[in-house]
């Protein structure tokens, strides 16, 4: 049986409305109203996985079977919501060999992981890029830059240069314009993709005061909202506070970044934030009990704080998944926070 590693998506919703979704009640595009996410007018309550290897593995017809059987094994659990990649830049088997130049056979197997997620009624989450070097990631946008004769100091210009965000833009638009070889819809107008990202993981350390990613999301959610406004968006974050809320940085694990939840949320266009929780890794040299305990704090400050802004949605992704991770399999308090994490979403 394939391992799932779940990541909850149960969400707290706070309505924005400077964005006018184009699509009518029974049309199959998740939206918001108030504090709810909607499906066909009705309360939708969305709870699944991630799994970055399906584009990957589809890409190889002989492999699709892998696929078909994770999105059958999800929906037997009653999972109804998948996140995955919508990139490999450069590299082996690349979906972007190089700026504007596109892998056709890896495009069809995200065609394929679209058409499969809808026959078994699993909603999907598209991320654009990786903050990471895995599949490309910024590097990889600000090497093409450099071999190209522009001038960059860091990766992190790849928030900066507008040679580079050029290149980003481009492949938005090409992602959400591809025509699907197997449902013949174009992937902008495909209720099957409940939202996309904007990127995994945003980081910009080289700029802590958060102006950097702050602009960027701004301006590429402002991008994505004139192709296609059918569609949620999100920006990727992790969760991490920053300068508009100075007196929340003391939960932060240590680590400067250049994010800032709040203000980050607030850009328009983006329709719900994500929380991602990695105690194991931020604080690696800390005892399992401090980091339960720095997991309870992160939950229950993230959904004070989805109540307390009233200008932006929130959402949890990859919580479930750390209670998956070898670490916590053997603590003896496991079930107790497994429960804990359910309550604190539920309730929230």
């Amino acid at each position: 049986m394939t391992r799932l590693a779940l990541a909850l998506l149960l969400v707290t919703l706070i309505h924005q409305g400077c964005f006018h979704f184009q699509v009518e009640a029974g049309d199959g595009f998740i939206r918001t109203r108030g504090v709810h996410f909607l499906l066909n007018g009705s309360p939708y309550y969305a709870n699944g996985f991630n799994a970055y290897w399906l584009m990957y593995t589809a890409s190889d017809p002989s492999q699709r079977p892998k696929v078909s059987a994770a999105f059958r094994e999800a929906a037997s659990h009653g999972l109804t919501v998948a996140r995955t990649w919508a990139f490999s830049d450069g590299g082996y088997r690349p979906l972007q060999y190089s700026p504007g130049s596109y892998n056709e056979q890896m495009f069809k197997g995200l065609d394929f992981v679209i058409a499969e997620a809808r026959s078994y009624g699993i909603k999907l989450i598209l991320s654009f890029a990786n903050n990471y070097d895995s599949f490309g990631g910024k590097q990889q946008y600000v090497s093409w830059a450099r071999s190209r004769g522009q001038y960059l100091s860091s990766d992190d210009d790849f928030f900066r240069h507008p040679v580079v965000k050029g290149y980003f833009k481009n492949h938005i638009k090409t992602v959400l314009y591809r025509y699907n070889s197997f449902t013949g819809i174009h992937y902008k107008d495909d209720p099957t993709i409940m939202a996309w990202e904007l990127m995994n993981e945003p980081r910009c350390t080289s700029d802590p005061s958060g102006r950097t990613i702050q602009a960027w999301i701004a301006e590429m959610a402002s991008f994505v909202k004139t192709i296609d406004r059918n569609h949620l968006l999100e920006a990727g974050l992790e969760g991490f506070y920053g300068p508009s809320t100075p007196q929340r940085n003391s939960l932060n694990p240590g680590l400067k970044i250049g994010t800032d939840f709040i203000a980050n949320n607030r850009i328009p266009g983006i329709d719900f934030a994500t929380v991602h929780a990695y105690p194991d890794q931020w604080l690696s040299s800390s005892n399992d009990q401090n980091q339960l305990s720095f997991l309870n704090n992160w939950l229950d400050t993230h959904i004070q704080d989805a109540q307390r802004h009233s200008s932006k949605t929130d959402s949890y992704c990859r919580i479930w998944k750390i209670l998956e991770r070898p670490w916590f399999q053997h603590i003896p308090e496991r079930p107790i926070v497994q429960y804990r994490v359910l309550q604190d979403i539920l309730i929230s």
